[in-house]
């Protein structure tokens, strides 16, 4: 095994003649893909891994410096990629990590075949001529209650970020592996994601992207699909489904896994 599969617990299930790379988003880990992988595994071989930083990884490998901006994230990927000796993958990104492939598909657009993002989004700050949902002291708030109870803020985030109550099995999930993050390292990222703007790269994104969005994302307003869509390179297109919150693979599985498949099988017409 190389260094980045085992720093990163790099997985291959399945055995299909096409890869498939599954990249998780902030305070998850690749058990968030659980519903998705035993539909794919009869048709394709399945990459699954850890973003540095995630509570599966190893706290010691976390660059501080390296992750505080997310083409430390991407190099990754194309670390990975090459160490598998992988010559063109369908990558499908979740939140953070649909920007972390984007930005590695510009350096290297040969080991991307196409892009599936969900919940994605370039910039979560408004601007004047932009809507990203959030407010700059709306951040720091957030930040602050990160600081100050880890605990505390991953009890009140996880129902808001998935949209359900305590009770439902992927708030549970969500809290967990969010739990599971150190929370110094869980900061840092946050940091890192929320004050990130992508808008300028979008431009040289020239592989095709398929654009999947939850209705209502407490992270992610709709209209930032339709600006990704504007604003990329090559070719794109949009479907919103009618679920609600940010992890919809993990809260609505029985909408999202045909529609992902559909994405994965089809290409943009």
């Amino acid at each position: 095994m190389g260094v980045a599969e085992e720093a990163h617990n790099v997985r291959i299930v399945g055995s299909g003649e096409q890869t498939i790379v599954l990249a998780h988003g902030f305070g998850t880990d690749q058990s968030v893909w659980k519903h998705l992988v035993p539909h794919l595994v009869e048709e394709y071989r399945v990459v699954l891994y850890d973003n540095m930083g995630a509570g599966t990884t190893n706290p010691d490998y976390f660059d501080f410096d390296r992750y505080s901006t997310l083409e430390g994230y991407a190099y990754d990927v194309i670390a990975i990629l090459e160490e598998l000796q992988i010559q063109s993958c369908i990558y499908v990104g979740h939140s953070v990590s649909a920007m972390i492939g984007a930005i590695a598909s510009i350096t290297r657009p040969d080991l991307f075949l196409k892009i599936i993002t969900i919940s994605a989004s370039p910039r979560y700050l408004n601007d004047p001529d932009y809507y990203g949902g959030f407010e700059k002291d709306e951040l720091e708030q957030l930040f602050e209650a990160m600081r100050s109870n880890y605990k505390a803020w991953c009890s009140g985030f996880a129902p808001l970020a998935v949209g359900g109550d305590m009770e439902s099995l992927a708030v549970q999930e969500f809290s967990r592996t969010l739990f599971n993050m150190r929370p110094d390292i869980a900061l840092s990222v946050a940091q890192t994601i929320f004050c990130s703007d992508i808008r300028p790269f979008l431009c040289h994104v020239a592989v095709p992207c398929h654009i999947i969005q939850s209705m209502k994302d407490l992270a992610v307003p709709v209209v930032v699909s339709e600006y990704l869509h504007q604003n990329l390179g090559g070719d794109s297109i949009v479907e919103v489904m009618s679920t609600d919150g940010h992890l919809p693979q993990l809260s609505s599985p029985d909408v999202v896994v045909p529609v992902l498949l559909r994405h994965i099988r089809f290409n943009i017409a």
